[in-house]
């Protein structure tokens, strides 16, 4: 059955005609607004799942909800107010961005139903599933916007699809960090940049961090990571000499992926390397961590590494809504499908 081409993803009505296999693309959530309560919210649902924090919950609970909480709420909402995108389709950026990445899917797929999901916050993944199965949708296909598995991350969306996926035939995709389609659409993205804004001297990926003892528990993360950045450096034609791995967004005491992108940028710094490009390919769409964390914050600690501030960070935007970006992620999802039995 086709859908119209018209479908409004994103929206809560379904199309006339809804087809029977959707694809769901699911990110990790934001707070709904730039305000202290819905941070609150958002990092309470957040921080309280086992997968993202593995404490035991009589330690952990309190500790989040009586300390954490009520000192990080405010900072982190004027750092969401930084990057918030106005006007009527605005937001927080990573809801903006996958919203739009999600219709321009649907474009290249009009006979699934295509929609987007979160994690955590709204639109709730299990909401959807449920909205979905109202609409008579037989089979689901999840798309977790992870394109490195980890047991933190795609693992979760996979505790969703178990408990809420019920009257549903679904199938998930766990990882496409070596998906050649997305290595082209990451390389053509950098060289894009380079040719409007010239090309720094060095190559910087940054990956999100993760605790170094999940890794060492059998993790993949770290060396799908790896195999990403070089997959990307070999189809740019770049010496290895000429680019760098990193891992960003550190949080607690534990000991966390090295080397560290504020360690890397300083050490960089330190070598005489004053124009840099940050490429941050762990991040389909652009979020707090690339707009405030690497392209403001970063940016402006690489700066003062030099005494006349001459040092430049140049931010190469996440793929987002790219046309090449949604063809890369049908094809992956129109490969699963062919797949289903």
């Amino acid at each position: 059955m086709q859908a119209p081409a018209s479908i409004a993803v994103g929206d809560d009505a379904p199309p006339a005609s809804t087809p029977d296999t959707a694809l769901v693309l699911v990110n990790l959530g934001t707070p709904d607004t730039a305000t202290p309560a819905a941070v609150r919210r958002y990092l309470a649902e957040f921080l309280s799942d086992r997968r993202v924090v593995a404490l035991p919950r009589a330690l952990w609970l309190p500790l989040l909800h009586l300390v954490i909480l009520p000192l990080r709420c405010k900072p982190v909402a004027r750092k969401y107010a930084s990057i918030w995108v106005p006007g009527d389709d605005g937001g927080s950026p990573l809801a903006v961005y996958t919203r739009r990445l999600a219709r321009v899917v649907q474009e290249e797929l009009p006979r699934l139903r295509v929609i987007d999901a979160m994690r955590y916050g709204t639109p709730s993944l299990a909401a959807r599933l449920r909205q979905l199965r109202s609409e008579g949708v037989r089979r689901v296909i999840v798309l977790p916007l992870y394109p490195q598995y980890s047991t933190t991350t795609t693992a979760s969306v996979a505790d969703v699809l178990a408990a809420a996926g019920e009257g549903l035939q679904t199938q998930m995709v766990d990882d496409y960090h070596l998906d050649p389609g997305w290595v082209d659409t990451v390389a053509a993205s950098i060289r894009d940049h380079r040719a409007a804004h010239g090309s720094g001297a060095h190559l910087l990926f940054s990956f999100h961090g993760l605790p170094q003892r999940l890794v060492d528990a059998g993790d993949p993360y770290a060396s799908q990571c790896q195999a990403s950045a070089r997959a990307v450096a070999q189809r740019l034609g770049l010496a290895d000499d000429a680019w760098t791995l990193s891992y960003q967004s550190r949080f607690g005491r534990d000991r966390w992926l090295e080397p560290s992108t504020q360690g890397t940028l300083r050490a960089l710094a330190a070598r005489g390397v004053r124009n840099l490009d940050v490429v941050a390919p762990g991040f389909p769409v652009d979020c707090i961590e690339t707009l405030e964390e690497v392209a403001m914050m970063l940016a402006e600690d690489f700066a003062a590494q030099f005494a006349d501030g001459s040092g430049a960070l140049r931010y190469i935007p996440c793929l987002n809504d790219r046309r090449d970006h949604a063809r890369a992620l049908a094809a992956i999802a129109s490969k699963r499908l062919e797949a289903w039995h």
